[in-house]
């Protein structure tokens, strides 16, 4: 039995998404007459209680129509120095808007809108302008730490204030929000644009999906096209989403659950110095005595998958492939490393 944990990214889609899939009506979407996809934005939108969404294929396409929205040359993102649009979409900040960056440290990878009103840069000739703070929820190299809209509402007052354009990358936002409760419409309020990724713990093959104003996502659709992502009938995608947003989101608490189940397996090896603490379904672990490399060698070695995540961390991501039996057995093989 393979057990793969290098990612939510690798599950398959079930017998019920398949068949909503096969049996979807479809358009051409980029002539905006594909019913799914239209079904599809339609809904994410009013459940985050936004204007509009655009289906693209993928949470990079996503988050990077969202900086080129809000951003441009001589104009500044400022986001947590682990980001993943900063660290995992191929310079894309600087390729796609030729904005520049500015790093902030923070703990379990969150910032405070203290530290962003620090980084807000002078109306100076020397400086960029900041345009846009960027958010991550929940934070993957966080270990899947959690915003919580407490810790958002002072951010988005000052980005009000201050005239500064607030993104937020919720590729896992479900995993998020079905730990705290929280209304996705009320984080629909405090955001000019939200990311949200289908293919992570919701099970899809392909897809995320950006929200908006009805303005930008009128401009995010020419972008979109820009980059390559226009679609033709891809309804048949579109309906996965559906399905997953309808069956799919509640079930995330077993992920969850399963995720601290392992991180108090991997915390009992004597070559591991720490598990960061465990919030939705990522479980990241620092070694001692052992590279990484060598760790992961030692896991494939039991047909176990994992992911370097620095130079002393390895992790681990649980997902709806992964059950109680793979957690169980995962447990049994790594008592023997």
């Amino acid at each position: 039995m393979l057990i793969d944990l290098r990612s939510d990214t690798v599950t398959r889609p079930t017998p019920g998404m398949k068949e909503a899939m096969f049996s979807a009506p479809v358009g051409d979407d980029v002539f905006g007459e594909d019913p799914t996809v239209n079904a599809l934005e339609e809904k994410i939108a009013q459940r985050f209680g936004m204007d509009a969404a655009l289906f693209c294929p993928s949470g990079t396409m996503t988050n990077q129509i969202a900086i080129r929205l809000h951003t441009g040359p001589q104009r500044e993102v400022v986001c947590h120095q682990h980001s993943h649009i900063y660290l995992y979409e191929g310079g894309g900040i600087m390729s796609n808007s030729m904005a520049s960056v500015k790093l902030l440290e923070g703990n379990l990878g969150k910032i405070t809108a203290s530290q962003i009103a620090a980084a807000i840069n002078p109306d100076d000739v020397h400086a960029p302008e900041t345009a846009l703070v960027s958010l991550e929820n929940t934070m993957n190299k966080g270990g899947g730490s959690i915003y919580t809209l407490a810790e958002i509402k002072p951010i988005h007052r000052l980005c009000k204030e201050k005239g500064i354009k607030l993104h937020l990358d919720g590729a896992r936002l479900f995993n998020a929000l079905v730990e705290t409760g929280e209304n996705p419409a009320d984080w629909g309020a405090h955001f000019d644009t939200i990311s949200i990724c289908l293919s992570k713990g919701l099970g899809c093959p392909v897809g995320s999906v950006l929200l908006g104003s009805k303005a930008d996502i009128k401009r995010a659709r020419k972008v979109r096209k820009v980059f390559g992502g226009g679609m033709r009938q891809a309804g048949f995608l579109a309906a996965a989403g559906i399905y997953a947003l309808d069956n799919q989101v509640e079930r995330l608490k077993e992920d969850h659950a399963r995720a601290r189940a392992l991180g108090e397996m991997l915390g009992s090896l004597s070559v591991v110095n720490e598990v960061f603490p465990v919030a939705t379904n990522i479980v990241i672990a620092r070694l001692e005595g052992v590279s990484p490399e060598d760790f992961m060698k030692k896991l494939a070695e039991k047909d176990i998958r994992s992911v370097k995540f620095g130079p002393d961390l390895v992790r681990f991501v649980t997902h709806h492939d992964f059950g109680n039996e793979q957690l169980e057995e995962f447990g049994r093989r790594v008592k023997e490393i």
